[in-house]
């Protein structure tokens, strides 16, 4: 379970269909400038920043942006350091006034990104699919043969918007500083605080006040940004344009089963529906249809198998075999297995039982992705492939772009999945929630937007709990026109699946600049 809810923790139906373009050629040459090209140790926030200045054909428009790496400190109201973060910052270099026709003086977005875990760095969301460079995958996100490779990104969002890459601390090369305790930052609190403070210090800096101002969180990182919004409202008075939610979970209840909440069955069975008509083990009828398949697992889910859920034990046997044949139905699951598990099918289950007679396990982040644990004999899962297909190319391409492309040198690891645990939710006796906090923001800051992107073949956070949570949160009637939905095929990660990757970049773009 480290990585779940760690990497990183829907367009309506009828999706974008774009043509898939070509593979780029990777550039792995060093960028073409650097203003320190002499920095060979950068061991915390009193060094100069690194930059280098680059540029990336985009939507067909060449980008020269500069790329600016380096340490910012987290002070303490004597001024002295707590803490070191790491980030990664790119900028567009607008295009100078030419004759008669004069540079654009409207203030670009800068948009502030960061993964999830809690624990993880945000190399997910910059190398796949945001920064101007991205890891290169094969075409449906499987795991390519190492050795790995970077390419440039033809579908970064940097010609929309300027980007900010956070590592929270402990993760990438963020630090706590000397005689500081790293557990004052391993909860929802203290979390919200530090890359608050990250944020209104960069913004202050770089004279970015009056710009238009967007997250992107992925995973925890969406529960993070529920809460940064009204933290940045509050404390500095910070309104923001949007939130860019992907594959993420505002409140816990929705996505965690336990003795007496039973509603994570329920909103996860559609992503289960999707996953067994990727794998061809749905009915004729529903595998003919993945609307009607997905429309009829949703009614389902919150019809009949609510219902019987909300029973427990004085559910009748005949419904309850009812009830069993239409889970199987949807699943493509044995009756028998669903009875063994008293209706209640968790995605461990399910990624270890729809492929069993072949061997195969799927993967939980992405359910496309298949493996083999080497255990047939056990129920559940022993490990995610679709884990697994991202951690080798993308730690290779961190640690070789960083240092080699963005000139940053620093001999400690660059941590990817930080031991953070045990992380304070500050919410004894109940699940975590950031909905009301949402509410609250979008509330007061009724321009504020929000786009909630999801991948159907997400079994850790499945699009349907966003929906739960966001429905149910005390929302003014009229700012319910402020959230929209995408959704695409793959999962978690949809980004590593090629065509996903360029219809992001559209509906991300059209958000930013509509």
């Amino acid at each position: 379970m480290k990585l779940i809810l760690a990497l990183a923790l829907t367009l309506v139906w009828g999706a974008l269909s774009l043509p898939a373009a070509a593979e780029p050629a990777a550039t792995n040459a060093p960028a073409s400038s650097a203003t320190n090209p002499a920095a060979v140790k950068i061991p915390d926030a009193l060094s100069a920043p690194v930059r280098i200045t680059n540029s990336v054909t985009i939507a067909g428009q060449k980008v020269t942006y500069v790329a600016e790496t380096g340490m910012l400190p987290l002070l303490k109201p004597d001024g002295t350091s707590r803490a070191n973060v790491f980030y990664t910052a790119y900028t567009r270099v607008e295009k100078p006034e030419t004759g008669n026709q004069k540079p654009e003086t409207k203030p670009r977005p800068v948009m502030f990104s960061f993964n999830g875990g809690p624990g993880s760095a945000s190399l997910w969301l910059h190398l796949g699919t945001l920064g101007p460079r991205r890891v290169k995958m094969n075409a449906d996100g499987s795991l390519p043969e190492p050795p790995f490779a970077l390419v440039d990104n033809e579908f970064s969002l940097l010609h929309a918007t300027d980007l900010v890459f956070i590592d929270p601390v402990a993760t990438g090369f963020s630090r706590v500083a000397k005689d500081e305790k790293a557990e004052q930052f391993f909860g929802v609190d203290g979390d919200l605080d530090s890359i608050g403070e990250f944020i209104r210090l960069w913004t202050t800096r770089q004279n970015r006040w009056l710009s238009p101002k967007y997250l992107c969180g992925e995973s925890y990182g969406v529960f993070r940004a529920a809460g940064l919004a009204d933290h940045l409202r509050d404390r500095c008075g910070m309104y923001l344009n949007g939130l860019v939610l992907v594959s993420g979970v505002l409140d816990f209840g929705t996505i965690r089963a336990g003795t007496g909440n039973d509603l994570p069955y329920a909103l996860s069975l559609p992503a289960m529906t999707a996953a067994a008509h990727f794998h061809k083990k749905l009915p004729a009828d529903l595998q003919a249809d993945l609307p009607k398949a997905l429309a009829e697992a949703r009614a389902f889910a919150q019809g009949d198998y609510a219902s019987a859920l909300q029973h427990g034990a004085a559910l009748p046997a005949a419904e309850r075999e009812k009830i069993g044949a239409e889970l199987a139905r949807l699943t493509g699951l044995k009756p028998a297995v669903i009875a063994d598990f008293n209706l209640r099918i968790d995605q461990s289950i399910f990624r270890k039982q729809l492929l069993k007679d072949e061997g195969l396990v799927l993967g939980a982040y992405d359910a496309r992705l298949t493996g083999r644990d080497g255990d047939p004999s056990a129920p559940w899962a022993l490990f995610d492939p679709s884990s697994a297909a991202v951690m080798g190319p993308f730690s290779a391409a961190m640690n070789a772009y960083v240092r080699g492309e963005l000139k940053f040198e620093n001999d400690l690891p660059y941590t990817l999945i930080a031991g953070v645990q045990p992380w304070n939710y500050a919410a004894p006796n109940t699940f975590p929630n950031a909905s009301d906090r949402l509410a609250t923001v979008m509330n007061e800051n009724p321009h504020m937007k929000v786009l909630v992107l999801g991948g159907a073949c997400d079994l850790v956070c499945p699009i349907d709990a966003m929906h739960h949570s966001l429905d149910h949160m005390s929302l003014a009637a009229p700012y319910r026109q402020n959230i929209s939905y995408a959704e695409f095929d793959a999962g978690h990660m949809m980004y590593i699946n090629r065509p996903d990757l360029q219809k992001l970049q559209t509906v991300i773009a059209n958000f930013v600049q509509p």
